[in-house]
């Protein structure tokens, strides 16, 4: 029997993959420079390496792969968190992209390129990898820095704008123009859809995995997680973007459900082995000699894409009123590219808009960049010294004081905010309106018209269908109010206000009946019968005004109750949501000189201090006796409202606290160890097991069943089972436990 090739190429290219993996692992170089060079020794351009030869069916695993990885950004991405991360995160993420972009077309065009070339090199060097730059974090020790939540907000960004990109590349390349207007209907239509999937999505999804929780076993959720974003793939294919953004978008509905965390457990592995395929497949594109003919360009786009990031992320962190440290960091932590990079260069290949040797140049870019991330992340701070002896006094004041004047910014006006709500309300209800229209219109008035009833009754069924449909949002879009608060203070303000506030509800009206005039116009041909059926739907909406918002209501609390399901699902483990973070002792606090006994800290706040550092002595999990002195940095493990109102006591005013330092954490760690019947603490108390003398580590909890104990006592007994939350430096916690 003859032996597929699709299965010996896929047999050698885990083969080889396998190998240099390892070999990447063992020189700690990231794994995806490792699946490139799989690809490159198993493609056709080599010769003394067996090749693979069905390279069709190996780029359609690739693309498979391509989806997979984009799911399963899309289940680490979450739109609220994208909402959280503020301005500063999409102000230094966009004024970096648009910088990059104008830089890498004129570079193109510098160096004689098509206008195609040019512009997707500009997308290719423009966003950073999301992959590299967490990878790079977590081998630093540096997720809990004061910087890494602005470069992780931007990232965010990032891949929302990539997405785009991807969404006007294409519109571009088919249409092989820059037409205003075919731009703008792009960048309308993925709004549109973005906002409607993102809310059937969130209405439905968390709904039918809630309703099926009892038979989810492990098998069936990852099946039913694939099967679901496959789903959104055909959607998204369906309506003319590409498989990847209805990936992305489905991993994102599914990170803002209770099941999140399991799903991506379970499509890791499955993201993985297709991801690895994708970069090798990456590989296989890039021929050597073409490395070789294009040395210069791919040198110049890794200079564009190192000084260019950092100066434009800079740029961007500083106009967002960052400080300069801040704004330094981040600038040096996104100085690379990935993942996207590769997706946006390959759609130019499979549009057959760009030239063959973009793709190598992108690659070749993305290796050494990567290769620099580490070391441009810590050469960081002492960048950010130089910076400070170099630049005038004056910058650096004015830079300061920019930096304290936009976070003072915090208060709306009653007109922001009443606007701000008519706005979302608007584009929210008008999203689902219209398609509920197009969906009877396309959709339900054929079938029923070939299936059930000739054409002036289906016609009637489905303007009375579509009419009951949409009547909850019309009337949330017209007759709804919205910010009572704020309404009542601009409407008791009869000189300036009521004019204004009158003309929006005129245009809320005007709206709706513009809407269901949009209906009759759909299906009636004659004005007579479209004026008579709009006069009965507007009595209608007038005469049923209580129930529809007592069944809009009931819509609202099960979409509001999905959608922060995540956040007010009680916890399964314990320190559950607490994490470790630094703090500087004031001279001018209250604690200077006071013993932990006297304060309380444990016992007040919940917070337990993990490690104090004194001058040059570290003194991991000190003891009741110990005093706090003036600038003693303390690494404490709590919530985050615990840890705000410890940071009160030891803060006090002081601007130079601010300022962070090499603070020596990187051993200490908050991880879980279960206690079992051949552990050295098994049927011994905490005291007597000597964890916090022999392994320097502190307990901070216990879950015993179901029974979860926080801050345990010293008679504590260890039993087969338990599990115990600890932190401390992890060699000697595994040498004692």
């Amino acid at each position: 029997m003859h032996l597929p090739d699709l299965i010996a190429d896929l047999g050698l290219i885990l083969a080889a993959a396998g190998i240099t993996t390892l070999i990447f692992k063992k020189i700690k170089q990231p794994l995806v420079l490792g699946y490139i060079l799989a690809g490159l020794l198993v493609g056709s351009h080599l010769d003394f390496f067996p090749s693979v030869t069905d390279t069709k069916s190996i780029n359609i695993w690739g693309e498979i792969g391509v989806i997979f990885l984009l799911f399963s950004l899309g289940l680490e991405f979450s739109f609220k968190k994208l909402v959280k991360v503020g301005g500063s995160a999409s102000i230094t993420a966009i004024v970096k992209v648009l910088f990059i972009i104008l830089a890498g077309y004129l570079v193109g065009k510098g160096m004689g390129w098509k206008d195609m070339d040019s512009l997707f090199l500009g997308g290719i060097l423009s966003i950073s990898s999301t992959m590299i730059t967490i990878k790079a974090f977590e081998e630093l020790g540096l997720k809990h820095k004061k910087f890494a939540g602005l470069v992780f907000g931007v990232l965010i960004v990032e891949d929302l704008v990539a997405i785009l990109l991807l969404v006007l590349f294409s519109t571009l390349a088919v249409s092989q123009q820059s037409a205003g207007t075919e731009m703008l209907y792009s960048i309308l239509k993925l709004a549109f859809f973005l906002v409607l999937w993102f809310l059937g999505g969130i209405f439905l999804v968390p709904s039918f995995l809630k309703a099926t929780k009892k038979l989810m076993n492990d098998e069936t959720m990852l099946v039913v997680s694939l099967a679901l974003c496959l789903v959104m793939v055909l959607l998204a294919d369906k309506v003319g973007f590409s498989p990847a953004l209805g990936a992305f978008i489905m991993g994102s509905i599914l990170a803002e459900t209770t099941q999140a965390e399991r799903i991506e457990h379970l499509t890791k592995s499955v993201k993985d082995l297709f991801a690895a395929v994708f970069f090798v497949s990456v590989g296989m594109l890039i021929d050597p000699s073409m490395l070789v003919k294009y040395a210069v360009p791919i040198l110049v786009a890794t200079v564009v894409i190192i000084f260019g990031k950092i100066i434009f992320t800079i740029l961007g962190a500083l106009l967002s009123g960052q400080p300069l440290k801040t704004s330094v960091q981040s600038g040096m932590s996104l100085a690379q590219i990935g993942e996207f990079s590769f997706i946006i260069a390959s759609l130019g290949l499979t549009l057959k808009v760009t030239s063959d040797f973009l793709y190598p140049i992108a690659v070749a870019a993305a290796a050494i960049t990567t290769f620099t991330t580490p070391y441009l992340i810590k050469l960081s701070e002492p960048f950010y010294e130089f910076l400070k002896r170099v630049l005038p006094k004056k910058w650096l004041d004015g830079i300061e004081r920019y930096s304290s004047s936009t976070e003072g910014i915090t208060t709306l006006s009653d007109w922001r905010i009443l606007l701000r709500s008519y706005i979302f309300n608007t584009i929210i209800h008008s999203v689902i309106i219209i398609a509920i229209i197009f969906l009877a219109y396309r959709y339900i008035q054929p079938f029923i018209a070939s299936n059930i009833a000739n054409s002036l009754t289906s016609i009637i069924i489905s303007v009375v269908v579509s009419f009951i449909l949409m009547s909850p949002f019309l009337w949330a879009l017209s007759i709804r109010r919205i910010q009572r608060t704020a309404y009542s203070h601009l409407w008791l303000n009869k000189k300036y206000t009521r004019g204004p506030l009158i003309a929006i509800e005129f245009f809320r009206i005007a709206l709706g009946i513009f809407f269901v005039g949009f209906l009759m116009y759909e299906f009636f041909d004659t004005w007579v019968a479209a004026v008579i059926a709009l006069v009965l739907i507007i009595l209608g909406m007038i005469i049923f005004s209580r129930k529809l918002q007592s069944f809009y209501d009931k819509l609202e609390r099960r979409f509001m109750l999905n959608l922060n399901a995540r956040e007010n699902q009680k916890p399964d483990i314990l320190p559950w949501d607490t994490h470790l973070t630094e703090l500087t002792v004031s001279p001018e606090s209250e604690v200077v000189g006071k013993t932990l006994s006297e304060l309380m800290i444990r016992e007040k706040y919940g917070v337990n201090i993990a490690l104090i550092e004194r001058g040059r002595n570290n003194i991991p999990t000190p003891g009741r006796d110990e005093r706090l002195y003036p600038n003693d940095k303390l690494l404490l493990i709590g919530a985050d409202d615990q840890l705000a109102a410890v940071k009160t006591l030891l803060e006090v005013d002081a601007p130079e606290i601010t300022e962070e330092s090499n603070f020596p954490n990187k051993e200490m760690t908050l991880q879980k160890v279960v206690v079992h019947a051949e552990s050295p603490v098994y049927g011994l108390s905490i005291r007597n097991a000597g964890i916090r003398e022999k392994a320097q580590a502190l307990i901070v909890g216990i879950e015993r069943g179901a029974d979860r104990i926080l801050n345990p006592s010293s008679d504590f007994v260890f039993d087969n089972g338990d599990v115990i939350w600890i932190v401390g430096n992890n060699k000697k916690i595994k040498e004692v436990i």
